[in-house]
């Protein structure tokens, strides 16, 4: 199949763009790395009028630091979040996702921006924006607007974007003191959808105990989903004093919309959903000890 007609624009500036969205209001779609967009407007899942691609807007390109967060360009593609040694040090945490995202190819297209924007609750950077509590900057001709991530996701490959609205970057917090972070996720074929994964960072004190915890699910829900109880309940505890499997347990009890389809059931995402947190608790606990 191929796409439905649609009138092409290319703006050069985030002003540009904001403008012509202004005026096409809910007919028109941003184009990022096209990774998720393409085959979808390929196969006639998505439809719009205009299409608004932002590829040549140097603005939404960078990483840079801001006020003790670590700020990335909506427009930066995931092969340079993965490469930068400046993500590595001030979230590890996105860095560790980045190898996981499709094939290398996909990586020199997509953006973070892209991914985010989409919003699929199997992908890693929306369950990490969220576990980190990252914040999301709107942009619109009628201004700035800042987004927490708990506020972003709000439907299945939906957000609280309004149709006028460019997502221009991404601020994630910079954790600091004895931190340990992980990314675990089970998929078919290295490449594809995770069935079922976690993010988890989590801080100790000198005593090893617990002072802050964060869970992002993947593929356990029709939103990216955060461990909310799970990271409440830990917090305060020595890390010797718990058995992963029941940390894992514990993120993945109460979930209310956990996906099944042909590669699983509900029941068999949740279980692989608790393992993968389980692995990913040992790993960044054991980090954050040596730190």
């Amino acid at each position: 199949m191929k796409p439905t007609q649609f009138d092409y624009h290319a703006p050069e500036t985030v002003n540009e763009a904001a403008l012509i969205l202004a005026e096409r209001g809910e007919n028109a779609k941003v184009l990022a790395g096209g990774q998720s967009l393409i085959p979808m407007l390929a196969l006639r899942l998505a439809v719009f009028d205009d299409l608004v691609d932002i590829g040549r807007i140097g603005e939404l390109k960078g990483i840079e630091r801001r006020n003790g967060s670590l700020w990335v360009g909506a427009g930066t593609t995931e092969t340079a979040v993965g490469a930068s040694a400046e993500v590595a040090s001030a979230v590890p945490l996105l860095a560790r996702a980045t190898p996981l995202i499709g094939h290398f190819q996909i990586r020199n297209r997509g953006t973070l921006g892209g991914s985010i924007a989409h919003a699929d609750p199997a992908a890693e950077y929306p369950a990490v924006a969220l576990a980190l509590d990252a914040t999301m900057e709107a942009v619109s001709s009628r201004g700035l607007r800042s987004i927490a991530a708990r506020d972003f996701f709000d439907g299945v490959w939906s957000t609280s974007l309004m149709p006028d609205e460019l997502l221009a970057g991404v601020s994630f917090p910079v954790w600091a003191g004895r931190c340990g972070f992980a990314v675990e996720e089970f998929t078919r074929r290295h490449g594809d959808f995770a069935i079922a994964g976690a993010a988890l960072g989590v801080e100790l004190d000198g005593d090893d105990r617990i002072l802050r915890c964060a869970i992002g699910l993947i593929g356990l829900g029709s939103t990216p989903e955060r461990a909310l109880r799970a990271e409440a309940a830990l917090v305060g505890q020595l890390v010797n004093d718990l058995d992963p499997e029941e940390v894992g347990r514990l993120a993945v009890a109460n979930l209310e919309s956990v996906p099944y389809d042909l590669h699983g059931s509900a029941e068999y995402r949740t279980q692989v959903g608790g393992v993968m947190v389980a692995r990913a608790w040992v790993a960044a606990s054991t980090e954050a000890r040596r730190a």
